[in-house]
């Protein structure tokens, strides 16, 4: 079987969150399975930089895409995976994020940009880009991954391909938003223009495309799959998730333990697993003498590695950091997001500076020392597709504190291998905090529950293989 996986980003070339992690991962564990899986990613310039000279430079000839188009070809590095890099044109030719610009604000030409990203993808699998290299029917399914490929299986129905397109949801929220305008400017089918195909309350989104046009739609863990069939998880297209739930399907993500591991991760410099659980301390101290917080193996140290937006319940945090403050815990908090929820952060640990500390922005071997030497990790969600830090944070013996909604509640049990509560404030969340530091106080309790978390596996055999079913699966396509 032939794989073509669509993705905007991709570890470690190019990350803002766990869609970059599960673009590596995923594909590594469905060439494993005996998949020939070939990735495709926009030529970001700073991804351009990371690599050298491409193998080949395939012209497309697809009429909507500038003229001097090309599909770059590499391979990921330290794989045998196959990487095609789309460069339209100077489109992705600029510095900044993937979608937006060092102030955080998003790229104005972010539809034209992933549109022609997706047509080139449908050229690929039409045969139209390096026909030596990639004849029409070479692949036999495209993944496609975020509203950024949301267009790749509407595209793909205009084609005479027997391609079969999987559309994966990794959060709904994000939906690829644009006015009519802008829909016209992209020149896509009048008839596209429907609420039963690509208008959305006025507006046209690439998401919606996605979920209408392709022949199977999964979410990143079953709960969440539950979850967006109804409001307000559904974010207004419950009754389009309802009317296609035939083919909606949760497959809960994997992680890569070959990257996280205590026993051999390179960003540590204290090893353990779990017949060595009392190394883990050494990286606790090592942490707390870097970041200048008061030395302690008994001081419980909470940490947090996270977009500081809404979503994540960063407001919940901060109320809860003011009103613990002074007690016998600490903070470390690694992560971006609002300048309001940034700037409040920063306040705290300049205020307590022995007690919390904050670091904005995002760094790998950061988060992988927060994870070894943190107590409790913190995700209050206020919703969660599936979340990679809570499975990370069982790997390593740092008992994940979590709000049940979606992934979360698929991968911790509570007073098992972590802490889950239901509620939706910050008292509910500074609750739960406080019933987990009385368990921490309990030091055969709190080993147990150690124990039992670093045993959890969620690696991606499992997952690669409902993938794998789907890719498999043939029907008719709508």
């Amino acid at each position: 079987m032939n794989l073509l996986f669509a993705t905007s980003e991709l570890f470690p070339l190019i990350k803002t969150g766990g869609l970059a992690d599960v673009s590596q991962s995923l594909p590594l564990a469905l060439r494993q399975a005996g998949v020939d899986v070939t990735l495709v990613l926009p030529a970001y310039r700073s991804v351009l930089a990371q690599l050298p000279a491409p193998l080949a430079r395939l012209p497309v000839n697809d009429a909507f895409v500038p003229a001097e188009t090309v599909v770059l070809e590499h391979s990921l590095p330290g794989s045998d995976l196959r990487l095609l890099l789309v460069q339209p044109g100077d489109l992705f030719d600029r510095d900044g994020g993937p979608y937006s610009d060092a102030k955080g604000l998003d790229w104005p030409d972010n539809a034209d940009r992933f549109a022609q990203f997706c047509r080139v993808v449908v050229a690929l699998l039409a045969g139209r880009c390096g026909a030596e290299h990639f004849a029409a029917g070479h692949f036999d399914v495209v993944h496609c991954n975020d509203w950024q490929t949301g267009l790749v299986p509407a595209l793909l129905a205009l084609e005479p391909v027997p391609v079969r397109s999987i559309f994966t949801i990794h959060n709904l929220a994000y939906q690829g938003l644009f006015p009519r305008a802008t829909f016209d400017k992209l020149v896509l089918p009048v008839a596209w223009w429907h609420h039963e195909r690509l208008e959305f309350y006025g507006n046209f989104s690439f998401l919606k495309a996605g979920i209408v046009y392709a022949d199977a739609v999964t979410t990143v863990s079953p709960t969440y799959a539950h979850e967006i069939l109804e409001e307000p998880l559904a974010c207004g297209m419950g009754g389009l998730l309802q009317y296609h739930r035939h083919k909606l399907q949760g497959i809960l993500n994997g992680v890569d333990y070959s990257l996280w591991n205590p026993a051999a991760d390179p960003h540590l410099r204290f090893h353990y697993d779990v017949d060595s659980l009392p190394e883990k301390l050494h990286n606790k101290l090592d942490l707390q003498r870097s970041l200048g917080l008061r030395l302690g193996k008994s001081i419980p140290l909470l940490g947090v590695v996270s977009r500081l937006v809404y979503q994540k319940g960063a407001d919940w945090i901060i109320e809860c950091m003011q009103s613990l403050q002074g007690e016998k815990l600490q903070w470390v908090v690694l992560g971006t997001g609002d300048r309001q929820h940034e700037q409040q952060l920063l306040a705290l640990a300049r205020a307590v500076p022995k007690q919390i500390a904050v670091t904005i922005g995002y760094d790998e071997a950061m988060a992988h020392r927060i994870e070894a030497a943190a107590d409790l990790f913190v995700m209050p969600s206020r919703y969660e597709p599936c979340g990679l830090n809570q499975i990370y944070s069982l790997r390593y013996g740092t008992l994940p504190l979590v709000r049940a909604t979606g992934g979360l509640a698929d991968t911790v049990t509570d007073c098992t291998d972590g802490f889950v509560y239901q509620g939706d404030t910050a008292s509910d969340l500074e609750q739960c905090i406080r019933r987990a530091i009385s368990y921490f106080s309990k030091s055969k309790t709190w080993e147990k529950m150690q124990r039992n978390a670093m045993g959890q596996r969620f690696d991606w055999q499992q997952s690669a293989q409902a993938y794998l079913a789907l890719y498999q699966h043939r029907d008719s396509r709508n």
